[in-house]
């Protein structure tokens, strides 16, 4: 109906599988030929095919997809396995692919430059050195299988950052709950060059990850925390300062040493079980303290950032907590909220409320990712 009623548009890309079975060893061009005959009699024609398979597309196969599916041989683009997702747009100029969408959604052609694109993928390709970070978390499990794509915004950041200083991270995938089961195995986190602690909801694991918190701030192995892991972070601090009841109310409600909780405008919302106002969503301000590590890393003293949570660090605890030892790096000039935890004469230990991993961005790499990667970097060249 759209494409009817806006010709010019509305374009349509059909991303179908080209399947190479090993006995018969010939690339089949069958699945995408009925694919298109039922997108027709949905009433819609592709404009543009991708052809997606384990080898690019050969000029017979282009050639058979046109005739058979009713597209030029422009149109059918090659979507071969590559290394990276990163080499993916550089596989896709190779047919012109850009320019045949603007011409078709009759958009005067802007002109091209990849040159920093291919060099930040030719980086990737060959790094000068490997370091070994381990995320911890709970969501990537199931069974004998990994999920990896549970943290794929933070597995990506550190992609990122890794390529900027060409090196190649290992990432390995460290289940909170083991940590539970076998306190001791904790010392395993000495082979680690980096830890992060992702953002997360519920309470399955969070002991594990206090474990964890702690064992990176005392044996000083680069450490960031993200929204949980920041919270516990702080929590796992609490506990070894005195505060030896120090938890959040998401997981004990009739906490009396909460260092984390919900600020008093949300407590009454929660109370009404009006959950959907009651989370601290987008982007907000944080003004960093003079001196801090984050206040480096970034090279400015205000910043915004996007959030995504309901528990805050408590301020009534904030001073005690500052006189033992934590740096309050970064706060919200709008709301006195804590968004930064430090801990000084460390290599790397900050802890964030918000998510830097929704801002990194393959060539402009997150500045805490940076300073993670880069401290991760020195730990290991020492080993």
């Amino acid at each position: 109906m759209l494409k009817l009623k806006h010709p010019n548009d509305v374009f349509f890309v059909l991303v179908s599988y080209l399947p190479v079975p090993k006995i018969i060893g010939e690339m089949k061009t069958k699945p995408t030929q009925h694919a298109v005959r039922m997108l027709n009699s949905a009433g819609i024609q592709p404009d543009l095919i991708i052809a997606r398979s384990v080898f690019p597309l050969d000029k017979p196969r282009k050639k058979k997809i046109s005739v058979f599916c009713n597209v030029a041989e422009e149109d059918v683009i090659s979507a071969p396995d590559v290394d990276s997702i990163y080499d993916i747009p550089l596989n896709f100029e190779k047919d012109n692919m850009s320019d045949r969408i603007l011409k078709k959604l009759k958009v005067k052609p802007k002109k091209r430059d990849l040159k920093n694109w291919a060099a930040m993928v030719a980086k990737m390709k060959a790094p000068r050195f490997s370091i070994k970070i381990g995320i911890v978390g709970k969501y990537f499990r199931t069974g004998e299988f990994t999920l990896m794509d549970s943290y794929i915004s933070v597995i990506e950041a550190v992609k990122h950052a890794a390529c900027f200083f060409r090196v190649k991270p290992k990432i390995i995938w460290l289940d909170s709950e083991k940590y539970e089961d076998k306190p001791a195995a904790v010392n395993e986190l000495t082979d680690f060059d980096g830890i992060i602690i992702p953002g997360g909801f519920g309470s399955r694991g969070v002991e594990g990850k206090i474990k964890v918190a702690n064992f990176c701030r005392i044996k000083k192995i680069p450490f960031l925390g993200i929204c949980l892991g920041m919270q516990l972070a702080v929590v796992g601090f609490a506990r070894t300062i005195g505060l030896k009841k120090a938890n959040s109310t998401e997981f004990d409600k009739n906490c009396q040493e909460a260092v984390i909780d919900v600020i008093p405008e949300q407590k009454e919302k929660i109370k009404q079980k009006n959950y959907g106002g009651s989370m601290r969503l987008g982007a907000y301000a944080c003004r960093l303290k003079k001196g801090s590590v984050s206040r480096k890393a970034y090279s400015s003293e205000l910043i915004f950032e996007r959030h995504r949570h309901r528990y805050e660090f408590n301020n009534e605890f904030r001073s005690h907590l500052e006189k033992k030892g934590l740096t309050i790096a970064g706060v919200n000039p709008e709301k006195n909220l804590v968004e930064i935890i430090e801990i000084k004469n460390h290599p790397f230990f900050v802890g964030v409320q918000f998510h830097p991993e929704f801002k990194s961005r393959p060539l402009k790499p997150h500045p805490l990712f940076k300073g993670l990667v880069s401290a991760a970097l020195k730990r290991a060249k020492q080993h």
